[in-house]
């Protein structure tokens, strides 16, 4: 599955504006070049992981959300695993599967 580094760059680029902050900063804040922020958040450069996860760091936000889109915070965080992991098992495991969530729903925090 190739990477989206345009998805990417968008995403980077949504984050901080969310955060109110300006390509500007962010160059700044990496010692880098205001093109090159350019240049990820469009998508026309590669950004290495170790670029992203300094991204990440500066933006406040997870690595793995700069990447996939999908935060831990989010409602939607592994459903995609759950999903695939339920339609692999057997009806029984199922049924364990909801007996052991419904008792975690039913802990109080």
């Amino acid at each position: 599955m190739p990477v989206d580094y345009a998805a990417i760059g968008r995403r980077i680029k949504a984050r901080r504006r969310e955060k109110g902050r300006t390509q500007e900063w962010l160059a700044e804040r990496l010692q880098v070049s205001v093109g090159y922020i350019s240049q990820i958040e469009r998508g026309v450069t590669k950004a290495n992981l170790d670029t992203l996860d300094e991204i990440s760091g500066c933006l406040e936000c997870g690595l793995g959300e700069l990447i996939t889109g999908v935060s831990k915070n989010g409602r939607d965080y592994l459903s995609l695993e759950l999903d695939s992991t339920i339609r692999r098992m057997n009806a029984s495991q199922r049924d364990m599967f909801m007996e052991i969530a419904e008792l975690i729903m039913a802990h109080e925090s």
